[in-house]
């Protein structure tokens, strides 16, 4: 996947949203910050293995699943990037 979206997206339009949940009461049901939560469904932050945990146990999804969506998010990102990156394949002499 060459550009896959920001778990935060995922799980507000998967979860939150097809739950009718406002932020406000799925922070509450997660025991986290509003603006904790509101940070990682406005894709501003990543996704946290412990959030990824909470998520699971309160909503269903595997925090397996959630934490590869964040590591190719991560990976995508970077690639994007790495053009910037001076280095050059490791040939031994």
């Amino acid at each position: 996947m060459n550009n896959p979206c920001h778990p935060g997206e995922i799980i507000r339009e998967e979860i939150i949203n097809a739950l009718g949940l406002e932020i406000t009461e799925a922070a509450r049901a997660l025991r986290v910050d509003r603006t904790t939560l509101s940070r990682l469904l406005n894709e501003k932050a990543g996704l946290s293995p412990e959030s990824a945990i909470r998520i699971e146990k309160a909503f269903g999804p595997s925090a397996d699943h959630l934490m590869r969506m964040q590591v190719s998010y991560e990976i995508a990102q970077a690639r994007k990037n790495a053009g910037r990156l001076n280095i050059q394949a490791y040939h031994p002499t």
